[in-house]
Order: structure tokens, then C-alpha cells, then sequence
């Protein structure tokens, strides 16, 4: 009789442990939390460092470490008008470790130009970084030049003359200096540099006269150039007594660059809601905006972000072969 009970007893014990899933094999997989990166997580800069995309991508990456938990790594993919960066973007695997910085409106020229196989619905968007106004500058010891006017009325009696440097053929900065010098009724030589970094150079050593450029791509070392001229609606308050080209009878509409964060395009939707918050977190920070005084942070969301990649796409696309020429 105690043989059966201790039988009977040594059954329900087996039965309870299946139950709880105390065998192992028959347990429920336990649910996965929200996405948090394990590792060091990669921010691709499609230039080199020390350019104007690469400082402020620096700046975020340094402060969102505080929010994403993990070291951010800045890795510079420089070539090919960004789109040797873009690629490699593109190409990462989907988990979430590699993100990147997408200049607008030059990826949607390099999509226009087909310097990558990409296009926009490679990407994911996660949260615009920069917003930065274009300016036309010159050297700050070029007397021949004290106003925009006076540049004008030059280029207009010397045809061909001036050079502009720009960041690459169809760039963001080329469509500045194209955008004014059609606009004004003159003509000019194109100086691709390359980058902005040595777009600024090539100014600074006399071989081009003017150049366009972002307001925080001279932030720190503005005592070399003058700023004749702003793309935009109204005055920026940082310089308060350069005129807008509209001011002038010249290119009326607002004009300049975006820097937006985003991913390849495979990544989780979970993915995407970390970084946003992360990284809207970071760009509150007052740390952050001490550090980032020189630029203009312009936080969007994932949903508007994505918005304006495509209106930067259409933009693009609307540049047609009457603009490039005059």
C-alpha cells in the first residue's frame, strides 16, 4: 500500500513539473524586450573628417552615447560625392548596430546622377539632425568684393571669370552657386573640390573668388571670409546685417541642407523608436546644445523625416539640364 502511494505521489510530481515546464523543452519562449543595442553602434559619415557633415555628426554621437547605453563610433566613408558611404549604408546588415548620416539634398542628387544603385526606399528614416541655411562668402581680405552687388556687377562684366569652389558636381553647394549666379544674370567657373572642407581651402588659397557654403561650415574661423548674402525668407539674427539674396532682387527661396539620421532599410520599426528617442533626447540635452551652438539643430521625427527625403528627392529631380547650363 505505501509502494502504490509513494507511486501515486512520485506521478503527480512528474505531471506538475510538465506543467510548469520544469522539463525545459516544453517551455514557452520568453517574449523579447525593446530593441537596445549590445555592442558599439556605427554612425557612417559619408566624407571625411574634419568636413562640415562630419563636426556635427561628431557633436551627436558623442552625447547620444549617454542615451543609447553603447559607444558610438564615427566611421568616415569619404568618396564618390557620399555615395561610397551611402552604399555601404545601405549594404549593413539590419540589426540596428550600423546607422548613418544622409546629407540632403546631395544623396538625392546622387541618386539623380546614378553614383549608387540605391534609392530612397533603401533607407529608413529615423530623425533629421541639421537644418542649415546656405550663405555666399568670400575672402575676408578680397577688397574687390564688399557686397554682394559688387560681385555681381563683376561677373557680369567679366563673363567666365569667377570661379566658385563647390563640393562636387550637382552638390548642395553647387546648387547654391548655380541658384545665385542665374538668378544674378552671370556666369562662372566651376571649382569641384570635392568636400566642403576643401571647397573652404581652395578659397582661402586664392583659387577660387566666391563660394557657397552653410553658415556653421565657417563656425569658428569666420574672421577669414565675408558673407555677402543669405539664402532665405529673412536675415539670420547670428549676422543680422547681411542682406537675403531675395533682399537684392536674387534668388528668392529659401535654400540649403539637411542632415538626417537613418538606417538601412531592413531594420525593425523598434529599431527606428529607439534611435528617435534617443536621439531627441540627446539634442535636448543642455550639454548637447552647449556644444552644438555653432549649427542649427532642427529635430524631426521618423515619419517627418521621411517626408522631407522624398520632397529633397523630388526637388532634385526637378533640377533639369536649363538649370546646369546658362
Amino acid at each position: 500500500m505505501k509502494k502504490l502511494l509513494a507511486l501515486a505521489l512520485a506521478l503527480c510530481m512528474i505531471f506538475a513539473l510538465a506543467a510548469c515546464g520544469g522539463g525545459g523543452t516544453s517551455a514557452a519562449p520568453a517574449a523579447s524586450g525593446p530593441f537596445k543595442p549590445d555592442g558599439p553602434v556605427t554612425l557612417i559619415v559619408a566624407y571625411k573628417a574634419g568636413s562640415g557633415t562630419d563636426g556635427p555628426a561628431r557633436i551627436l554621437a558623442q552625447f547620444a552615447e549617454k542615451y543609447i547605453g553603447q559607444t558610438v563610433v564615427v566611421e568616415n566613408v569619404d568618396g564618390g560625392s557620399g555615395s561610397i558611404g551611402w552604399s555601404q549604408l545601405a549594404a549593413a546588415d539590419p540589426d540596428g548596430m550600423t546607422i548613418g548620416v544622409m546629407n540632403l539634398p546631395n544623396f538625392n542628387n546622387s541618386i539623380v546622377n546614378e553614383l549608387g544603385t540605391y534609392t530612397t526606399a533603401d533607407f529608413k528614416a529615423i530623425c533629421n539632425h541639421v537644418t542649415e541655411t546656405s550663405i555666399v562668402i568670400v575672402r575676408a581680405d578680397d577688397d574687390r568684393f564688399p557686397d554682394l552687388k559688387s560681385l555681381v556687377e563683376f561677373g557680369k562684366a567679366n563673363p567666365d571669370t569667377l570661379k566658385a569652389s563647390t563640393n562636387g558636381a550637382k552638390a548642395s553647394n553647387h546648387i547654391g552657386a548655380q541658384a545665385f549666379a542665374k538668378s544674378a544674370g552671370f556666369s562662372y567657373i566651376d571649382i569641384n573640390a570635392g568636400g566642403t572642407a576643401d571647397q573652404l581651402l581652395s578659397l582661402r588659397n586664392t583659387e577660387s573668388d566666391f563660394t557657397v557654403v552653410k553658415l556653421g561650415d565657417i563656425a569658428g574661423q569666420e574672421s577669414a571670409y565675408r558673407v555677402l548674402g543669405i539664402f532665405g525668407a529673412e536675415r539670420d539674427s547670428r549676422i543680422p546685417d547681411v542682406p537675403t539674396l531675395g533682399e537684392l532682387g536674387y534668388y528668392k527661396d529659401w535654400l540649403g541642407s539637411s542632415r538626417a539620421i537613418v538606417a538601412p532599410a531592413g531594420v525593425s520599426d523598434e529599431v527606428i523608436a529607439f534611435y528617435e528617442e534617443a536621439l531627441k533626447k540627446t539634442m535636448e540635452d543642455p550639454d548637447y546644445i552647449a556644444a552644438a551652438s555653432s549649427f542649427d539643430t532642427n529635430f524631426l521625427d521618423h515619419t517627418a523625416t521621411a517626408a522631407l527625403i522624398e520632397q529633397q528627392q523630388a526637388f532634385a529631380e526637378s533640377l533639369g539640364d536649363d538649370f546646369w547650363s546658362f
